[in-house]
């Protein structure tokens, strides 16, 4: 698999930009460079993120969220690497 994240992803398996190899993997945002780990559904092109708003639920029992709108740099997390033995 590339390095090349998409344009837009989100974590609700319902949206059609759902990608589950890329979420296993672990992909990290940073929206106006702080570092978020709250963030349901991003777009870099159009610059927003959304966030889950606290701990409130619609009616499906679904996370409420908030559109915020700045810079969005996407990427994926390195994973740690295990200590050679010696």
């Amino acid at each position: 698999m590339s390095t090349e994240l998409p344009d837009r992803l989100s974590s609700d398996p319902r949206s059609p930009f759902y990608n589950a190899e890329l979420l296993e993997r672990g992909v990290g945002i940073r929206f106006k460079g702080v570092e978020k780990t709250n963030v349901e559904e991003y777009c870099v092109s159009e610059g927003w993120v959304r966030v889950a708003a606290g701990k409130a639920r619609d009616r499906f029992g679904n996370p409420l969220t908030i559109k915020l709108t700045g810079t969005v740099e996407a990427y994926l997390r390195e994973e740690p690497e295990a200590p050679e033995a010696v």
